[in-house]
């Protein structure tokens, strides 16, 4: 769990750079906004709870009257996240603030970066309360490198070490030819915070493919208590080794999901307006919201959802919201069966991916936690050798993560990089007759035609879209 705050250098930052910059801070706010995570609330339904704002903004920059350089805090984190103020603060960031400064050799240069006025009671130490949980970074983006951190500076590092603040240094090349000159002044920084573990030092050319690497890992950050990785056993009906015939992971979603706002709830049926704990709802007797008469339980619709402030949708009696449940940690996968990779229709496999990865526990058994790794890292290299995955059965829909009254099926895919992956597949109901297309196909091809359709497709850019590629990738173009 972590609370970002941004600070942004606009004495350094150009007015297309820092466009860029406040494009990438409202991408970001929008990924968080729209990760909001459910809960089984008092009515056993399942409905998205309220997310925590976890945000800062700030930045410095020159007053032109006074000539001097000025801190101001443009978004102050409250209990709940608002998106509109968000994107309020960061559109009215000034665009024409650029001023920057040269040293000798040409390069950009500042002399405060007043970092003593974020880490302090008023700004960064005041956010988020008395929350021992919540970790807090600031995030500095400039264009420069401070020459030489001054003995206040140091001791709000320092100061910040001791309440588990980190600071991140990010510096935006915004010139190539400026790498060169300023080598010299990014090493001398590098050594004064070497000395500070709550301090880090990232350069990037600000490309669009390096900033937006810059938004997923800050999305990450703040999206690590919004949804707790799953924890899944994988059961065997067969012993692996040594009696052991499982193996605990944990299930790690590597996609965003969108949350929808329909919510459910009861209505009565003779205003279809819906019932809150005011005018009874699930406990108590229930009471017309417009004649304050009690309602019995033909006279009140279940199965009705609530979209915004103003739209009420009654569904079919069939899609009883009511009974959702959320499911219990551990998840178990009974492993049924194993299949060829090669042989494997794409058409069956829906759903998000997740990545599976062996759990590490933090009691004091730390054989077994090496033991149930061990055996992970067995299971997903003989699978990798042999080309093959397993098929699984579970009463947990992963995607949901909903108990549902069927069996749900699921492939792990091993990967020669030490992790899994686990794909959902269609069930025989739900998989659909494909389209004849025999009379479309023919058995006669000229030869030089199947050649040049041949020669063009080979000129297509072939790319392996795996994990590793997909990460790497990523990183070199993000500069990490």
């Amino acid at each position: 769990m972590a609370m970002l705050c941004f600070l942004l250098d606009l004495r350094s930052l150009s007015s297309p750079l820092l466009r860029d910059l406040k494009q990438s801070l409202l991408q970001l706010a929008n990924y968080y906004s729209i990760s909001v995570p459910k809960i089984n609330d008092n009515y056993n339904r399942i409905r998205s709870k309220a997310l925590r704002d976890r945000v800062g903004l700030c930045y410095v920059f020159r007053n032109r009257i006074s000539c001097s350089d000025e801190l101001k805090v443009a978004y102050n984190p409250s209990m709940i996240f608002n998106l509109r103020d968000f994107h309020h603060a960061v559109n009215n960031i000034p665009n024409d603030a650029f001023s920057p400064e040269f040293d000798k050799s040409g390069a950009l240069c500042c002399k405060d970066l007043k970092l003593s006025d974020v880490l302090n009671d008023e700004v960064i130490y005041s956010w988020g309360g008395n929350d021992r949980d919540i970790s807090k970074k600031v995030i500095l983006l400039s264009s420069c490198v401070i020459e030489s951190l001054d003995s206040v500076t140091k001791n709000a590092l320092m100061e910040a070490a001791d309440k588990f603040v980190s600071v991140e240094f990010v510096l935006l090349e915004q010139n190539s030819s400026h790498l060169g000159d300023s080598t010299e002044n990014i090493n001398n920084f590098i050594k004064q915070i070497s000395c500070l573990e709550n301090c880090s030092f990232r350069m990037l050319v600000p490309d669009s493919h390096a900033l937006l690497g810059l938004v997923k890992r800050w999305f990450q950050e703040l999206k690590e208590d919004t949804e707790e990785s799953l924890q899944a056993r994988f059961l065997f009906k067969v012993d692996l080794m040594n009696n052991l015939n499982q193996i605990s992971c944990n299930l790690c979603a590597s996609f965003n999901p969108i949350i929808d706002g329909f919510v459910p709830c009861q209505t009565c049926r003779c205003h279809g307006i819906p019932l809150d704990q005011s005018n009874g709802g699930k406990t108590g007797r229930s009471c017309c919201p417009v004649t304050s008469d009690e309602l019995g339980y033909l006279d009140l619709i279940e199965n009705s959802v609530k979209i915004g402030e103003q739209t009420i949708l009654h569904m079919p009696s069939f899609q009883c919201t009511q009974k959702l449940q959320l499911v219990s940690s551990p998840v178990d996968f009974n492993v049924i069966q194993r299949t060829n990779l090669r042989s494997l229709s794409e058409g069956l496999i829906m759903g998000a991916t997740y990545v599976v990865t062996p759990t590490c526990n933090d009691s004091h058994d730390n054989d077994k936690s090496e033991l149930n790794a061990q055996l992970f890292q067995l299971v997903c290299s003989v699978l990798n050798s042999l080309d093959q995955g397993l098929i699984c059965s579970s009463y947990c829909n992963v995607g949901t993560a909903i108990e549902t009254s069927f069996k749900c099926y699921y492939i792990l895919l091993p990967s020669d990089k030490g992790v899994m992956l686990l794909r959902r597949l269609a069930g025989s109901e739900e998989v659909l007759p494909t389209p004849d297309v025999s009379q479309f196909l023919s058995s006669v091809l000229a030869k030089e035609i199947e050649n040049t359709v041949q020669a063009s497709l080979l000129k297509v850019e072939f790319f392996h879209y795996n994990i590793s590629s997909l990460i790497a990738n990523v990183s070199f173009h993000s500069g990490i």
